[in-house]
């Protein structure tokens, strides 16, 4: 007689607390969020994110993000492969501070910012006599969007840099391939799935930013003016609809962006594998 065993034991019961837990954390407060924006009537909804305010903070937001997420691309990926490819002193505290963000509370974090950057700052008086203004400006809001995300990149991309075969990079080595041919055309592509899967999560994390934001923003209608900020103002106001209505403009957008970058990573890795 042959005894099954399973896997993991009490997978049914694990998986069911599970799945209970995933509901009432995150699908309750989704379904909640719906329910309030659609208590508005269609022309009241629109009414409301198409209004000339809302129009600007969508404009800052999605500006700031897109730009704090491509500069994470870069130096993202240029501090994990110096984490992976090379050992220096003081290497382990450089990888250590890499998760400060996480361990940091926003709100500390945007007053430091706040504080670095201001006019009288350690960089923002340099920055200043270089007629270089960081804080209460979008720039700012970029800085602080950098900040809180570029783990994200980096702990993405790095277990990926440790599992490649170095015997890819001595073949094309051989074949006389320059070292830009060969991260390029060797792995470039074979970081892409973890790169795109990085990039989704800090733009998702920077839109969604707030503590760290309010700080530096300066929070200047139609100026530096977060979506998600303006959601909290109308929060305040006690105008519950309307700030569900703006709270789920930011939510649609971010369900389209993880569509668009899942189709992304799956046609990467058809083509990583087909390769």
């Amino acid at each position: 007689m042959i005894v099954k065993r399973r896997v993991l034991p009490g997978l049914p019961l694990s998986l069911g607390i599970t799945l209970v837990y995933a509901a009432i954390i995150i699908v309750l407060p989704l379904i909640a969020l719906v329910f309030k924006a659609a208590s508005l009537g269609p022309a009241d909804y629109w009414r409301i994110i198409s209004s000339d305010r809302a129009v600007a903070s969508y404009v800052v937001t999605i500006s700031c993000a897109f730009v704090a997420t491509l500069f994470n691309l870069v130096f993202g990926l240029a501090l994990a492969w110096v984490l992976v490819r090379y050992r220096f002193p003081g290497r382990r505290i450089v990888d250590a501070l890499v998760d400060l963000p996480f361990a940091l509370p926003t709100a500390v974090a945007g007053i430091s910012l706040t504080t670095l950057f201001a006019v009288n700052g350690w960089f923002g008086g340099p920055l200043s006599a270089l007629g270089i203004k960081v804080a209460y400006t979008p720039l700012g809001i970029m800085i602080a969007m950098a900040f809180t995300s570029l783990p994200f990149v980096v702990r993405t991309v790095q277990p990926v840099l440790e599992e490649l075969d170095p015997t890819l990079e001595e073949a094309a080595q051989t074949l006389g391939g320059s070292d830009l041919s060969i991260f390029a055309r060797v792995v470039l592509p074979l970081l892409t799935p973890a790169l795109l899967a990085g990039v989704s999560l800090s733009f998702a994390r920077s839109l969604g930013e707030f503590g760290a934001i309010i700080f530096i923003a300066g929070n200047q209608p139609f100026e530096t003016e977060i979506t998600a900020l303006l959601a909290f103002i109308r929060l305040e106001e006690y105008d519950y609809p309307a700030s569900a209505a703006i709270a789920s403009v930011m939510l649609i957008a971010a369900f389209v962006m993880l569509a668009v970058t899942n189709l992304l990573q799956a046609r990467a890795l058809r083509y990583t594998v087909r390769n």
